[in-house]
Protein backbone atom coordinates (compact mmCIF):
# COMPACT_ATOMS: atom_id res chain seq x y z
CA UNK A 1 0.00 0.00 0.00
CA UNK A 2 1.21 3.45 -0.89
CA UNK A 3 1.21 6.33 1.54
CA UNK A 4 0.61 10.07 1.50
CA UNK A 5 4.31 10.58 0.67
CA UNK A 6 3.71 9.72 -2.98
CA UNK A 7 2.62 13.14 -4.18
CA UNK A 8 5.54 13.43 -6.57
CA UNK A 9 4.84 10.01 -8.10
CA UNK A 10 1.16 10.99 -8.44
CA UNK A 11 2.17 14.23 -10.16
CA UNK A 12 4.50 12.41 -12.56
CA UNK A 13 1.84 9.84 -13.43
CA UNK A 14 -0.79 12.56 -13.89
CA UNK A 15 1.47 14.50 -16.29
CA UNK A 16 2.33 11.31 -18.23
CA UNK A 17 -1.31 10.21 -18.53
CA UNK A 18 -2.58 13.66 -19.52
CA UNK A 19 0.09 13.72 -22.23
CA UNK A 20 -1.00 10.30 -23.53
CA UNK A 21 -4.65 11.38 -23.46
CA UNK A 22 -3.86 14.49 -25.51
CA UNK A 23 -2.15 12.33 -28.16
CA UNK A 24 -5.09 9.97 -28.65
CA UNK A 25 -6.55 10.49 -32.12
CA UNK A 26 -10.13 11.77 -32.18
CA UNK A 27 -11.39 8.80 -34.22
CA UNK A 28 -9.82 6.40 -31.69
CA UNK A 29 -11.33 8.34 -28.78
CA UNK A 30 -14.77 8.17 -30.41
CA UNK A 31 -14.51 4.45 -31.21
CA UNK A 32 -13.18 3.52 -27.78
CA UNK A 33 -15.79 5.70 -26.06
CA UNK A 34 -18.56 3.97 -28.00
CA UNK A 35 -17.16 0.55 -27.00
CA UNK A 36 -17.08 1.67 -23.36
CA UNK A 37 -20.69 2.86 -23.69
CA UNK A 38 -21.80 -0.53 -24.98
CA UNK A 39 -20.07 -2.29 -22.07
CA UNK A 40 -21.49 0.18 -19.52
CA UNK A 41 -25.05 -0.21 -20.82
CA UNK A 42 -24.75 -4.00 -20.46
CA UNK A 43 -23.84 -3.87 -16.76
CA UNK A 44 -26.42 -4.84 -14.19
CA UNK A 45 -25.69 -1.60 -12.32
CA UNK A 46 -26.68 0.48 -15.37
CA UNK A 47 -29.73 -1.62 -16.23
CA UNK A 48 -31.10 -1.36 -12.68
CA UNK A 49 -30.34 2.35 -12.23
CA UNK A 50 -33.12 4.88 -12.52
CA UNK A 51 -31.06 7.96 -11.56
CA UNK A 52 -27.47 8.11 -12.85
CA UNK A 53 -24.88 10.75 -12.03
CA UNK A 54 -22.65 11.10 -15.11
CA UNK A 55 -19.90 13.63 -15.77
CA UNK A 56 -19.75 15.93 -18.79
CA UNK A 57 -16.48 14.84 -20.37
CA UNK A 58 -13.58 17.17 -20.93
CA UNK A 59 -11.84 17.20 -24.32
CA UNK A 60 -9.45 14.27 -23.73
CA UNK A 61 -11.61 12.06 -21.48
CA UNK A 62 -13.84 9.12 -22.37
CA UNK A 63 -16.61 10.94 -24.21
CA UNK A 64 -19.91 10.85 -22.29
CA UNK A 65 -22.23 13.10 -24.35
CA UNK A 66 -23.56 10.24 -26.47
CA UNK A 67 -23.92 8.05 -23.35
CA UNK A 68 -25.96 10.70 -21.57
CA UNK A 69 -28.26 11.27 -24.56
CA UNK A 70 -28.78 7.52 -25.05
CA UNK A 71 -29.40 6.93 -21.33
CA UNK A 72 -32.01 9.71 -21.36
CA UNK A 73 -33.60 8.15 -24.45
CA UNK A 74 -33.87 4.91 -22.46
CA UNK A 75 -35.77 6.75 -19.71
CA UNK A 76 -32.92 7.20 -17.23
CA UNK A 77 -32.89 10.34 -15.12
CA UNK A 78 -29.49 12.01 -15.49
CA UNK A 79 -27.58 14.17 -13.10
CA UNK A 80 -24.32 16.01 -13.50
CA UNK A 81 -22.10 17.47 -10.80
CA UNK A 82 -22.01 21.20 -10.20
CA UNK A 83 -18.65 22.36 -8.88
CA UNK A 84 -18.72 24.82 -6.00
CA UNK A 85 -15.10 25.90 -6.07
CA UNK A 86 -15.19 28.11 -2.96
CA UNK A 87 -16.55 25.22 -0.85
CA UNK A 88 -14.43 22.67 -2.80
CA UNK A 89 -17.58 20.64 -3.26
CA UNK A 90 -19.51 18.71 -5.93
CA UNK A 91 -23.30 18.77 -5.79
CA UNK A 92 -25.37 16.55 -8.10
CA UNK A 93 -28.06 18.34 -10.11
CA UNK A 94 -30.67 16.94 -12.48
CA UNK A 95 -30.17 17.88 -16.11
CA UNK A 96 -33.17 17.69 -18.40
CA UNK A 97 -32.16 19.32 -21.67
CA UNK A 98 -28.64 18.02 -22.34
CA UNK A 99 -26.42 19.69 -23.48
CA UNK A 100 -28.54 22.84 -24.01
CA UNK A 101 -28.91 23.65 -20.31
CA UNK A 102 -25.19 23.43 -19.50
CA UNK A 103 -22.74 26.19 -18.75
CA UNK A 104 -19.00 26.30 -18.18
CA UNK A 105 -18.14 26.11 -14.50
CA UNK A 106 -14.82 26.14 -12.65
CA UNK A 107 -11.94 24.38 -14.47
CA UNK A 108 -13.98 24.61 -17.73
CA UNK A 109 -16.22 21.76 -16.55
CA UNK A 110 -19.61 21.73 -18.24
CA UNK A 111 -22.32 21.66 -15.61
CA UNK A 112 -26.05 22.28 -15.35
CA UNK A 113 -27.22 25.87 -15.18
CA UNK A 114 -28.75 26.11 -11.74
CA UNK A 115 -31.90 27.83 -13.01
CA UNK A 116 -32.74 24.79 -15.18
CA UNK A 117 -32.07 22.02 -12.70
CA UNK A 118 -32.72 20.71 -9.23
CA UNK A 119 -30.33 19.14 -6.74
CA UNK A 120 -30.47 15.36 -6.39
CA UNK A 121 -30.59 13.74 -2.98
CA UNK A 122 -27.53 11.50 -2.53
CA UNK A 123 -29.79 8.67 -1.38
CA UNK A 124 -31.66 8.80 -4.71
CA UNK A 125 -28.59 8.23 -6.91
CA UNK A 126 -28.52 4.64 -8.20
CA UNK A 127 -25.18 4.81 -10.05
CA UNK A 128 -22.23 7.22 -10.26
CA UNK A 129 -20.06 7.36 -13.39
CA UNK A 130 -16.62 8.64 -12.40
CA UNK A 131 -13.88 10.22 -14.53
CA UNK A 132 -10.21 9.63 -13.88
CA UNK A 133 -6.76 10.32 -15.24
CA UNK A 134 -5.62 6.80 -14.28
CA UNK A 135 -6.94 3.74 -12.42
CA UNK A 136 -5.49 0.50 -11.14
CA UNK A 137 -7.15 -2.92 -11.11
CA UNK A 138 -8.31 -2.44 -7.50
CA UNK A 139 -10.34 0.63 -8.46
CA UNK A 140 -7.95 3.22 -7.08
CA UNK A 141 -8.16 6.34 -9.19
CA UNK A 142 -6.00 9.31 -9.93
CA UNK A 143 -8.00 12.43 -10.61
CA UNK A 144 -6.89 15.89 -11.62
CA UNK A 145 -5.56 16.68 -8.17
CA UNK A 146 -8.28 18.73 -6.50
CA UNK A 147 -9.95 15.88 -4.56
CA UNK A 148 -13.54 16.77 -5.51
CA UNK A 149 -14.60 13.24 -6.43
CA UNK A 150 -12.85 11.66 -3.43
CA UNK A 151 -14.75 13.96 -1.09
CA UNK A 152 -18.01 13.45 -3.00
CA UNK A 153 -17.79 9.64 -3.15
CA UNK A 154 -17.33 9.52 0.63
CA UNK A 155 -20.71 11.25 1.10
CA UNK A 156 -22.65 8.63 -0.88
CA UNK A 157 -24.46 5.72 0.78
CA UNK A 158 -21.98 2.80 0.96
CA UNK A 159 -24.01 0.60 -1.41
CA UNK A 160 -24.13 3.16 -4.26
CA UNK A 161 -22.29 1.64 -7.25
CA UNK A 162 -19.49 3.73 -8.78
CA UNK A 163 -18.00 2.94 -12.18
CA UNK A 164 -14.86 4.55 -13.61
CA UNK A 165 -14.55 4.99 -17.36
CA UNK A 166 -11.06 4.78 -18.90
CA UNK A 167 -9.12 3.94 -22.01
CA UNK A 168 -6.98 0.78 -21.73
CA UNK A 169 -3.70 2.70 -21.36
CA UNK A 170 -5.10 4.54 -18.32
CA UNK A 171 -4.99 1.33 -16.27
CA UNK A 172 -1.73 0.93 -14.35
CA UNK A 173 -0.48 -1.91 -12.15
CA UNK A 174 -0.13 0.01 -8.92
CA UNK A 175 -1.54 3.47 -8.46
CA UNK A 176 -0.11 5.62 -5.67
CA UNK A 177 -2.96 6.29 -3.26
CA UNK A 178 -3.53 7.63 0.21
CA UNK A 179 -6.07 7.44 2.99
CA UNK A 180 -8.15 10.26 1.43
CA UNK A 181 -8.47 8.47 -1.93
CA UNK A 182 -11.62 6.43 -2.47
CA UNK A 183 -11.65 3.64 -5.08
CA UNK A 184 -14.46 3.06 -7.58
CA UNK A 185 -16.26 -0.27 -7.41
CA UNK A 186 -15.81 -1.14 -11.12
CA UNK A 187 -13.84 0.11 -14.14
CA UNK A 188 -14.89 -0.16 -17.78
CA UNK A 189 -12.23 0.19 -20.47
CA UNK A 190 -11.62 -0.17 -24.18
Amino acid sequence: MKTDNNLSSKQKLRVSMLSQLSKLKEVDRANKSFSIQEKLFETLEFKKAKIILFYASLKNEVETDRMIKEAQAQGKVIGLPVVFDKERDLVPFLVKDFPKNLTLGPYDIRQPKEEFSNPISLADIDLVIVPGVAFDERGNRLGRGKGYYDRFLKTLPKDTPSIGLAFDFQIVDDLPHSSVDLPVKKIITS
